[in-house]
């Protein structure tokens, strides 16, 4: 009748279950979110960069055509130089009225802008040869 009695076992601590696992979700799901703030951080500063990096070569285009467009307009347009008359040969004239008139002319032509100096000078030499 009587029953007997079953062997008593030691107790054992029971481990919490519910704290532990409520700190790990914890723990993990702020690491994920660092990583993710982290990643979106740059993310934003390599846009940045970009965008920078993009205004700065427009701003040198920007530069280099101001440049070339100040060098354009310091130099000097030369209009091409007008078919000036080619001297006549020299006639042998009878008195030296003839050449000096045409040295005259050709001095007038230079100082017009219209013969440069070394065709004055070719010039010169063949009423003189």
């Amino acid at each position: 009748m009587f029953r007997p009695m079953r062997p008593i076992r030691p107790v054992r601590a029971v481990r919490p279950v519910g704290r532990p696992l409520a700190r790990g979700l914890v723990v993990g799901g702020a690491a994920y979110a660092a990583g993710r703030a982290g990643a979106r951080r740059a993310a934003d500063e390599q846009g940045q960069n970009e965008a920078i990096a993009e205004l700065q070569a427009d701003q040198d285009r920007a530069a280099q055509q101001q440049a070339a467009q100040q060098q354009a307009a310091q130099q000097p347009v030369y209009a091409p130089p007008s078919a000036a008359p080619a001297p006549a040969p020299a006639a042998p004239a009878a008195g030296g009225e003839d050449v000096a008139s045409k040295l005259n002319q050709l001095a007038q032509l230079v100082q017009q802008g219209l013969l440069t100096p070394e065709e004055f000078a070719a010039a010169k030499a063949r009423l003189l040869a």
